[in-house]
């Protein structure tokens, strides 16, 4: 499912992500969301559903700006 705003994004995003990065994984997810619909588009042909591919498009696409040092995310 798509996120409408920040808001909704899932507490582990959250918590943990600084606002600029949230914005990415946002518009990422959303954007993977989309563009793998087709289970056939994933890698392994689909033994992974939408939701997770998504979530780690996302994920990489925040850590192509952002880096974890110790508990906090910080813009490279």
């Amino acid at each position: 499912m798509p996120y409408d705003t920040i808001k909704l994004l899932p507490d582990a995003v959250r918590h943990v992500l600084p606002i600029g990065a949230q914005k990415i994984y946002l518009a990422t997810f959303n954007h993977a969301w989309e563009e793998y619909k087709d289970p056939q588009k994933r890698r392994g042909g689909g033994s992974e559903t939408q939701e997770e591919v998504a979530h780690k498009v996302a994920w990489a696409a925040v850590k192509k700006k952002y880096v974890k040092k110790g508990d906090m995310w910080e813009e490279k």
